[in-house]
């Protein structure tokens, strides 16, 4: 399934929700994809129906606008990505499993950023395949995750970061007064 683009590409990044599960999140994940010009994967099977409307809710007006791909499973999704090990672009796995941090990659600007479902994360045969490229973000021992669609905003932020925020609006504007400078 494909939605309709309704702005320019502004960057190629992508990212992967692995079998996610709960519609709010994957609502707030599209909106952020929609506000970075990124697009979003969804890997089947789903927690929810894509058209539910607390997805749409989550994603307020701009589910309409996002560029979403969903893939039967994970096979079709390599298949469709055409990556290949440590070939541009790559596919990072976002797990608390993972040895490094996502501040110690570089992101290019075509990658993907695969984040797993929330009760169990990415399958370990899949991170085990692909160890090189898993990422954590600190948190203390004790804590088991961050929520997804947090853990998605800090990750995907950084990889633009590194990118100068290319195509992505820097200064706003107030909309009924001026700022003095």
């Amino acid at each position: 399934m494909y939605t309709k683009i309704l702005y320019d590409i502004i960057t190629d990044m992508n990212i992967v929700l692995h079998e996610p599960e709960i519609p709010a999140n994957t609502g707030n994940i599209g909106r952020t994809c929609v506000a970075t010009g990124t697009t979003l994967h969804l890997i089947e099977p789903l927690g929810f129906k894509v058209d539910e409307k607390n997805l749409k809710r989550a994603g307020l007006d701009y589910w309409p606008k996002l560029d979403v791909k969903i893939h039967k499973n994970y096979e079709a999704f390599l298949d469709a990505a055409g990556c290949e090990p440590s070939k541009q672009p790559r596919i990072w796995y976002a797990t608390t499993k993972a040895k490094r941090t996502y501040t110690e990659v570089s992101f290019g600007p075509d990658d993907y950023i695969m984040f797993g479902k929330e009760s169990a994360g990415i399958p370990e045969e899949i991170l085990v395949a692909n160890e090189p490229y898993c990422i954590r973000i600190p948190m203390l021992a004790d804590i088991r995750s961050l929520n997804l669609s947090n853990s998605v905003a800090i990750v995907l932020y950084e990889a633009l970061r590194r990118q100068g925020f290319a195509g992505l609006q820097e200064a706003g504007e107030l909309h009924r007064l001026s700022w003095k400078n």
